[in-house]
């Protein structure tokens, strides 16, 4: 049956309950830019100086959240996951219960806090999603994870941006500040752990970054931030181009069919036998965004041309944050899932002036072949660094005050990062199981 490896995950105890909170609780989290942008404008009047205003906003919130995400991380690698949901969610509460009464001087100044004590449900999901799914179940559990936030991003602006034309704003910003503190308190109650019970018997204690954030990791990061430079480009040259064509009453449906595409891309993939390496995923969405822009003509063929590096979006993705989950030891995943959050964060960031600069320039043509550039040349930047070192999924973590453990980080053999392991037929093991410090690869 196709859908075999999808029934095995939902069948691993509390899998199916974290990802239908996920769900749930990344709603409300997807609705928080836009309704500030909408709360903004819609109290100030429609002029175009209160969109520059509104982006302002959005942007502090963005660096607020960019700061604080793998510092959340880190707390709840160090600390646990409870206390950290809890002084997350009480921000959040504090900040959206008041912030639609606020001046904007103040509400500008108390975004970057709220940012950075923004709840971390994202990373969180993932970091619980790794320790519940065994190693060779984890692609299909990171591809569904990826069809999941798609989802929550098709719902939640779509309900923002209702809410907000039939209630007004700040009635809308009541519900998102309700939506966020059942979204924590409801992790809080689920409390999902964030380390499988193999991870719990390892030695305690501090693993220095030295040993886990290495050039290859970084190499990682900087790809993640080329797939939502190339998703945010791609998104905004869309939308000039529909505008250009007077085709803007369609353009809902059209954003809706790209994410479909992801959705189904996302699918497929969690059935694959074997996954591939994030640089050939990314790589071939950058090569096959640059010749978008050549289409002419009615703008189901530019939806058409889309297809091919649309489903590769969620698999791009997907393939990152299992990857990084075989690099980085149990004791810091948290806060390399917030390193992930943030270059996620980064690169949406840095599409919108670049793209939006180009295509007030040569125009949207050339904003897509831009977009597509730019993954392939941080691709190529990344690949000397992907088989240097000796990275490896498992790093003994800083010896406790009295022990007699002598960490050897270079103790570990080294295996190829990007080959997935072929079953030894003299092991007996399963044809889709791999190696424990081996990534296949969102």
């Amino acid at each position: 049956m196709a859908v075999e490896p999808y029934r095995r995950l939902l069948a691993l105890p509390g899998v199916r309950s974290l990802l239908l909170v996920g769900l749930l609780a990344r709603v409300p989290t997807t609705a928080v830019s836009i309704t500030l942008t909408l709360h903004v404008v819609d109290r100030s009047g429609l002029n175009l100086d209160d969109f520059v205003l509104a982006g302002l906003l959005a942007t502090a919130s963005t660096v607020g959240t960019a700061i604080g995400s793998p510092l959340a991380g880190r707390f709840v690698d160090s600390h646990g996951l409870r206390p950290v949901l809890a002084v997350t969610t009480l921000a959040q509460l504090a900040f959206w219960s008041t912030a639609w009464m606020m001046p904007f001087p103040l509400l500008l100044a108390a975004a970057i806090p709220a940012g950075l004590l923004s709840l971390p449900v994202f990373s969180v999901i993932r970091q619980c999603l790794a320790a519940l799914v065994p190693v060779e179940q984890q692609r299909v559990g990171f591809s569904l994870d990826s069809i999941l936030v798609e989802l929550s991003y098709m719902v939640g602006p779509a309900l923002a941006v209702a809410g907000v034309s039939l209630l007004g704003s700040a009635p809308t910003m009541g519900i998102v500040a309700a939506g966020l503190v059942a979204s924590g308190t409801t992790l809080l109650v689920l409390n999902p752990p964030v380390r499988s019970a193999e991870e719990l018997k390892e030695p305690a204690g501090r693993i220095p970054r030295r040993q886990w954030l290495t050039p290859r990791l970084l190499g990682l990061l900087g790809t993640v931030m080329a797939a939502t430079f190339i998703l945010s480009a791609t998104e905004l040259s869309l939308v000039a181009t529909m505008k250009q064509g007077h085709a803007s009453e369609w353009l809902g449906l059209a954003i809706a069919l790209w994410c479909f595409y992801s959705l189904v891309g996302g699918f497929v993939y969690g059935m694959m036998p074997r996954g591939l390496s994030p640089l050939v995923l990314i790589g071939a969405m950058g090569v096959l965004t640059i010749p978008i822009g050549l289409v002419d003509g009615h703008w189901l063929w530019l939806l058409l041309a889309m297809l091919p590096a649309g489903v590769l979006c969620a698999p791009a993705l997907s393939s990152t944050i299992e990857t990084m989950t075989r690099w980085v030891p149990a004791g810091a995943r948290g806060e390399a899932m917030g390193l992930h959050g943030t270059a996620l964060l980064v690169g949406v960031g840095v599409a919108s002036p670049v793209a939006g600069a180009i295509i007030d320039g040569p125009g949207p043509d050339w904003a897509f072949a831009a977009a597509g550039l730019v993954s392939v040349v941080m691709v190529l930047i990344a690949l000397p660094f992907w088989r240097r070192g000796s990275d490896s999924s498992v790093v003994d973590p800083v010896s406790e005050p009295g022990s007699d453990r002598d960490p050897d980080p270079g103790s570990d053999p080294v295996s190829d990062p990007d080959r997935v392991s072929d079953p030894d037929p003299a092991s007996g093991s399963d044809p889709g199981s791999v190696e424990r410090s081996v990534p296949v690869t969102t």
